[in-house]
């Protein structure tokens, strides 16, 4: 048991080994799983880059110090148990040695059995969800499915919808009932992930725009007063 810098207990194992879930700062998904011990911690927070303890090697190591495919940590926690660590950080590139961007790809459907096909299911949530199967449905139609018939309908129509939720939405937010609001920005929500599908655009790719202009207070250069 150690003593972290506050002055609080950090429970480490009886080998001084605690495990750390990696996190993608920007959309949430779980990278990967590691273990450090207190020097690792120490390094990670000095170093604003991901360390671990590697416990077949017996050594401390970066994670990317020989693919280049390094974290860049932009927070840490540390759970009410103080036995597992949480790091958000951003990612230089695939986190899994196979190539893929989170080691988490593999589904189980059952005990003891896994899935032989890999699965991006676990990446994201719920908007990445829903522009997976929008995605699907413009690749393999489905007859009777709203999505089909909109794609059906052309990049206008698609268009025309947004305008129209945008519309609800402001209604909405004018007359002020939280529930009206909640259901109309849902359906804009929806019909703009419907724009990213038509255009192939990832939500990844808005999240690293946003994340470019975090602590720029939100505006492009040229809006900024």
């Amino acid at each position: 048991m150690q003593q972290d810098a506050i002055g609080n207990t950090i429970q480490f194992d009886e080998k001084g080994l605690l495990p750390a879930v990696i996190q993608d700062w920007l959309d949430g998904t779980v990278l990967m799983l590691g273990y450090m011990n207190e020097e690792a911690i120490q390094k990670t927070l000095s170093s604003k880059s991901v360390h671990f303890w590697s416990r077949s090697r017996k050594r401390l190591w970066e994670k990317g110090e020989t693919s280049g495919h390094k974290l860049s940590v932009k927070q840490v926690f540390i759970d009410c148990d103080r036995d597992t660590v949480l790091v958000k950080a951003q990612q230089m590139g695939p986190t899994c040695h196979t190539g893929a961007r989170a080691c988490f790809f593999t589904k189980m459907e059952a005990p003891n059995a896994a899935a032989l096909q890999q699965s991006d299911e676990a990446f994201g949530g719920i908007l990445e969800g829903v522009l997976r199967i929008i995605s699907s449905r413009r690749t393999h139609p489905q007859p009777g499915s709203y999505t089909t018939k909109l794609f059906e309908g052309g990049h206008d129509k698609i268009l025309k919808k947004v305008a129209e939720e945008a519309g609800e939405v402001l209604i909405a937010a004018k007359g002020g009932k939280r529930e009206e609001i909640i259901y109309e920005v849902a359906d804009l929500f929806f019909h703009t992930l419907m724009v990213l599908g038509y255009h192939d655009i990832a939500l990844k790719d808005i999240y690293d725009e946003l994340g470019r202009r975090f602590g720029s207070s939100g505006l492009r250069p040229e809006k900024q007063p």
